[in-house]
């Protein structure tokens, strides 16, 4: 059997993207979002597709993409009879900008629903986090779309006080796919956003859900009475501020030797076996449930010690003595360096290290404090 070859397309790794994006039906689940024109050549899905293309294959400006796509033989693949003058620049944008009119998260949420669905991943425990957006520029105070995040000063995890952002929630699956997204306003705290997202995965309706895995800003009264209305659990450590750990921390230091829940080889030929050790108990803490009731309720509590951690920590004490001892040499030493022009100025000194002086700037003055190191 003959085979005639009429053109050899350097393609790379593009079609190995391509059948993994036709296999999701991104093109589809997209095109229900944004209908095509019959005026358009080039749909939102098809459009996407070549994005994405371009995108991975290194190349992010617009108007190289249709080239780009084209001297890979691409365009027949993504589309019979594409050629690359449909490929350009203008509508490309306004892809972007119909997805953007589409809202983002309705759209990643399909098509990361549509994966599980696909690979027939599951998802017992879904993880919760949150991060800012740090924003430059002037906003207004109230946004114009319904429903739109208000930039906002807040707690900036990005150290950017001094600049207005945006909250971003995310969930993602026990394998890094992200499920659901959300954008709050700027000082929307941590401790009000989880029961939200809660909510949020549990609207999902996915199958063989326990829980949520999240951080120890998750602990609060409310989201504790939600995962009991809701019949999930949560999966979070215990503030340090909370009564109930450190009734737990006590009781498990009474305990001596606690039973061994997992253990896992080192890291490295030196580093020893790493153990957890732990023990569950059941401790009554108050709760809040959708009506604003305050309850008491029964809620199991895991008690572990971690032989990494515990090691990791003793370095780290370690280390900080050995700095604020550096510190405190240096400045014993420059106090000592001083020299004073009469007596006076050194009574002044010594009165201001007593906070007995004036203060700088009108402001309060403040003792010497101090404390012995080992």
């Amino acid at each position: 059997m003959a085979i005639a070859m009429h053109q050899i397309s350097p393609v790379a790794h593009l079609p190995l993207v391509l059948g993994v994006v036709r296999k999701l039906n991104v093109a589809a689940l997209i095109d229900t979002f944004c209908p095509p024109h019959p005026a358009n050549v080039l749909s939102c899905g098809r459009g996407v597709e070549a994005l994405l293309l371009a995108i991975l294959d290194g190349h992010h400006a617009l108007y190289k993409g249709g080239a780009r796509l084209e001297e890979r033989g691409m365009l027949p693949l993504l589309q019979p009879g594409l050629t690359r003058a449909s490929l350009h620049d203008y509508r490309l944008g306004q892809i972007l900008e119909a997805l953007f009119a589409a809202h983002l998260n309705r759209v990643f949420g399909a098509i990361a629903l549509n994966a599980l669905e696909v690979y027939a991943l599951s998802t017992p425990w879904l993880h919760q986090d949150t991060t800012t957006l740090t924003l430059y520029g002037v906003y207004e105070d109230e946004p114009k779309t319904p429903g739109a995040p208000r930039p906002a000063y807040g707690h900036s995890k990005d150290g950017h006080d001094d600049l207005k952002q945006v909250l971003l929630s995310l969930g993602v699956s026990s394998e890094g796919l992200p499920l659901r997204m959300g954008l709050r306003d700027g000082n929307t705290s941590d401790s009000t956003e989880t029961p939200v997202a809660i909510e949020e995965c549990v609207a999902l309706g996915l199958d063989g859900v326990r829980g949520i895995v999240a951080d120890s800003k998750a602990y609060c009264k409310r989201t504790l009475g939600l995962c009991l209305e809701q019949g999930v659990g949560l999966i979070t450590l215990v503030p340090r501020t909370c009564t109930v750990r450190q009734e737990v921390e006590a009781w498990g230091q009474q305990q001596g030797a606690l039973p061994l829940l997992l253990e896992k080889p080192g890291r490295t030929r030196q580093e020893p076996a790493r153990q957890w050790h732990g023990h569950s108990v059941v401790r009554r803490v108050p709760v809040e449930y959708a009506d604003g009731r305050l309850e008491v309720a029964e809620i199991r509590f895991l008690v572990v010690h971690s032989s990494q951690l515990a090691h990791q920590a003793a370095v780290a004490y370690a280390a900080a003595q050995a700095k604020e001892a550096e510190r405190i040499t240096e400045h014993v030493q420059h106090v000592e360096a001083r020299w004073f022009a009469c007596a006076a100025d050194a009574k002044e000194a010594i009165a201001d290290y007593a906070g007995r002086g004036q203060g700088r700037r009108g402001r309060k003055p403040h003792p010497w404090r101090y404390h012995a190191l080992q």
